[in-house]
């Protein structure tokens, strides 16, 4: 029989594997576009999305077991977000252009 621990600790591994996996995916699609299409898309260079995206990649693979909710992945995991709600969809109208 599990325990109220044990069903915690499952459920925190899998938040961090779905915040892992958003993140890695944010880090990709923002590979896939031009660097001229961030600037025409008025967001920041891709260079700095680049950054702050593989670095709350690097730092939440680095940081694994220390939960999914402290303050460093907290921040890099709503850049991701950021980038999938605001960033992703403005650079995809451009290419529907």
């Amino acid at each position: 029989m599990l325990n109220v621990f044990e069903v915690e600790s499952y459920f925190s591994l899998a938040v961090e594997v779905i915040l892992l996996g958003v993140k890695i995916f944010a880090f990709a699609n923002c590979l896939t576009y031009a660097s001229e299409a961030f600037p025409a898309a008025d967001k920041l260079t891709k260079a700095a999305w680049g950054a702050i995206l593989g670095l709350g990649l690097i730092l939440q693979i680095l940081l694994v077991g220390k939960g999914p909710v402290n303050l460093i992945n907290l921040a890099f995991t709503i850049a991701a977000f950021v980038y999938l709600a605001d960033v992703r969809p403005a650079l995809a109208g451009l290419r529907r252009r």
